[in-house]
């Protein structure tokens, strides 16, 4: 409800005079976007300012509590704490799509049961995370087989290998900074991420390249990963920030973001 004030006079203060006002649409009125963040996450915030920097597209944060080691236990406890931080998006902002930043803990928890729980929390609004945005987005720029790149344990990485192999993609190189604290993820240099980018993307085995993992600062190399392959590459905030925005109807053809950024959404989508 709006509170209504009259214009007051206070004893001995000067009269606090009514300023006419108008309103518009407010902050996001093209698309409002709603991205849970991981409490450890040091780089999609700082990616998507430019992923998702379209006149009238607004993203507003929630951070989500969860463990600094990235290990199937710790990954599958972030359950419970999903519904919580989705809970601290309003309701009434109009959002127009819902993104749950961790590509392992969707790994873990399971695609659908991530989708259930943002769907109970925020009726109708459609959501995606960035292990289905990726899938979504390779197989709309036609790859269907994979070089995975990844910072995880090999029981994390080997569980991601795994759902992909399940929903129809090949994945027959794999390669992982073998790191399970978050906080020495995100401080991971870009070169480093280039190069295993390339040394996996290389063979001839793969036709395309994911790069897993919200911490790991991938967004800026995909241009030159891209050049130097002559090969599709997308990155989890890369791909997760392309699919909301696609979710929410914002669907500009961008320069300098990679293939993806030029790509519309498959009709059929991989999850």
């Amino acid at each position: 409800m709006n509170a209504s004030y009259d214009e007051t006079d206070l004893p001995g203060q000067p009269v606090i005079q009514r300023l006419p006002f108008s309103i518009d649409k407010g902050a996001g009125a093209r698309a409002r976007i709603g991205l849970l963040v991981l409490e450890t996450d040091q780089t999609m915030e700082t990616e998507f300012r430019d992923l998702a920097a379209f006149d009238g597209v607004s993203i507003y944060h929630a951070r989500l509590a969860c463990d600094a080691t990235v290990s199937p236990d710790t990954l599958t406890k972030m359950e419970k704490e999903l519904p919580v931080a989705a809970s601290l998006l309003p309701s009434g902002m109009g959002l127009r799509a819902i993104g749950y930043g961790c590509t392992s803990g969707a790994t873990m928890i399971g695609e659908d049961r991530v989708a259930e729980i943002l769907n109970n929390i925020h009726p109708g609004v459609p959501s995606t995370n960035p292990l289905t945005a990726a899938a979504v987005a390779m197989q709309s720029m036609g790859v269907r087989r994979v070089g995975l790149v990844t910072p995880y344990s090999p029981e994390v990485t080997e569980a991601m290998r795994a759902r992909l192999a399940a929903i129809g993609f090949e994945i027959p190189v794999v390669g992982s900074f073998y790191e399970a604290d978050d906080f020495v993820v995100g401080k991971i240099d870009e070169q480093s991420i280039l190069q295993a980018t390339v040394s996996v993307g290389a063979s001839a085995e793969c036709d395309g390249v994911f790069i897993s993992c919200t911490s790991l600062r991938a967004a800026a190399i995909i241009e030159e990963a891209e050049r130097t392959l002559r090969k599709p590459v997308t990155a989890s905030n890369h791909a997760l920030a392309w699919h909301l925005l696609r979710l929410a109807g914002v669907d500009d053809v961008v320069e300098g973001m990679g293939q993806l950024f030029k790509t519309a959404l498959a009709i059929e989508e991989a999850h």
